[in-house]
């Protein structure tokens, strides 16, 4: 994910540089720089789990958990900000729950708590991995709430 944005940066091109200062000219202010990307750390130190660049946007992947919540309408139960309403808080939750444990939970469910199982559904079961980033990043407060914008 770093490398996508630093090839975003870097693809300012050279037409684009302010030119080069001269001894009767002052120099130029330096451009501003884009808002520091907060990329969260996978597991195993694999592929960053999510990345947020300039608070609300989201790499792609992490964009298609936030869609599987809201087709899935997991709202119902955990709240818009998964904050809890007749379903726990996943916010709290996933700061100490594994992913193993959020795999199970979603995949077999929780019925003697009122949580369905999705493991037959297959939109849920392909995007298991984008649904943990989407929550792990709301957990761990990186993501905001609010409207969400893919990152270009």
């Amino acid at each position: 994910m770093a490398v996508a944005l630093a090839g975003t940066a870097a693809s300012a091109g050279a037409a684009d540089a302010p030119p080069a200062a001269t001894p009767d000219r002052a120099k130029p202010e330096p451009a501003a720089s884009p808002a520091p990307a907060v990329p969260a750390p996978a597991a195993g130190g694999g592929t960053a789990l999510y990345t947020v660049v300039d608070g609300n946007h989201v790499d792609s992947h992490t964009m298609n958990g936030w869609r599987t919540w809201r087709a899935m309408a997991c709202e119902r139960c955990h709240g818009a900000n998964q904050e809890g309403l007749v379903g726990p808080s996943l916010v709290v939750d996933l700061k100490t729950m594994s992913r193993e444990e959020f795999d199970k939970c979603v995949l077999e469910g929780r019925v003697d708590k009122g949580m369905p199982n999705f493991g037959g559904v297959k939109s849920v079961v392909d995007n298991m991995d984008n649904l943990y980033a989407f929550l792990k990043g709301r957990s761990d407060g990186a993501i905001p709430t609010g409207h969400l914008k893919e990152i270009q």
